[in-house]
């Protein structure tokens, strides 16, 4: 729409990407963040609805044209590979392999440290919601080390997980990292009806995006119809899940004005934001 671009969420984690979605249009949003290309490792999609894909094809050749060669991993329902296949047609000459990964069950995927688990949804067709969560190593601890007698120069093959061996003696990170420490965790969740399962896959999350079609809750009605979420259902979900922040997202087209509506979520959640263009914000892992 004019003024209002289509579905993307778009990640970056130690000079990695992460996308959900490509609705039409998500290249030229990237290039006015001026993020890149190259890097994009990972394209998750919800489901194969034109405004949550058509933007793929232009994409895989800007991103071909930036330089990348490395194999790129798409992930979504049963069906990606032929969905794909069809979009890629006018996209052949990409430089670089397609990974498709098409969901089954509830599989837990890690891309580039990107940790992504998936929830079944319902919708008018096969639909997931996505969690990215990024794993936080425990504090290493420098005295048991230095008690242990492990030479400094081993200390950061420990730190990453590894163990060492020193004059016979065989170190496992375990002796000298202390208590684990929180990650991140990042919700996406849109076109769906809310299910039982939401709040909890959400839970605890540092940021929970998710659709809110229509503002007003005589809106009821059609958001069952079109099987879709009023910004009060998702300001419930995300109380149920305790999660940070909720920002809404797409929005119908006959919603022109969604801050007039915002109320119906905020007196229900009160930390809810309205989505738009390339709203962004910094998660840090917390001290």
């Amino acid at each position: 729409m004019p003024g209002r671009f289509l579905t993307a969420l778009y990640m970056r984690y130690n000079g990695r990407f992460a996308l959900i979605d490509c609705g039409e249009g998500t290249q030229v949003s990237l290039r006015i963040l001026g993020w890149g290309f190259k890097n994009i490792d990972v394209i998750m999609f919800t489901h194969f609805h034109a405004d949550h894909i058509a933007g793929l094809p232009g994409l895989l050749l800007t991103i071909g044209n930036s330089g990348r060669e490395e194999p790129l991993t798409l992930i979504g329902p049963k069906g990606l590979g032929a969905v794909v296949s069809g979009l890629t047609i006018v996209s052949r000459d990409i430089p670089y392999e397609l990974k498709i990964v098409e969901i089954e069950g509830s599989p837990e995927l890690e891309i580039s440290g990107f940790i992504i688990k998936t929830l079944p949804l319902e919708h008018g067709t096969k639909c997931y919601a996505y969690t990215v969560s990024i794993n936080r190593l425990a504090k290493f601890n420098p005295e048991n080390a230095t008690q242990l007698g492990i030479p400094k120069q081993m200390w950061s093959k420990l730190q990453r997980g590894e163990s060492v061996s020193n004059n016979g003696e065989v170190y496992s990170p375990e002796m000298v990292m202390g208590d684990e420490r929180k990650g991140l965790k990042i919700a996406y969740c849109t076109d769906t009806r809310p299910v039982t399962d939401l709040p909890e896959f959400v839970r605890g999350a540092d940021l929970f995006v998710c659709e809110g079609i229509y503002g007003d809750n005589d809106k009821i009605d059609k958001a069952r119809e079109y099987k879709h979420m009023l910004f009060s259902e998702a300001a419930e979900i995300a109380k149920k899940g305790e999660v940070k922040k909720l920002w809404l997202t797409h929005y119908s087209p006959s919603l022109t004005n969604p801050e007039e509506f915002l109320h119906n979520a905020t007196e229900i959640f009160n930390k809810t934001y309205l989505g738009f263009d390339r709203k962004s914000t910094t998660i840090k892992f917390e001290e």
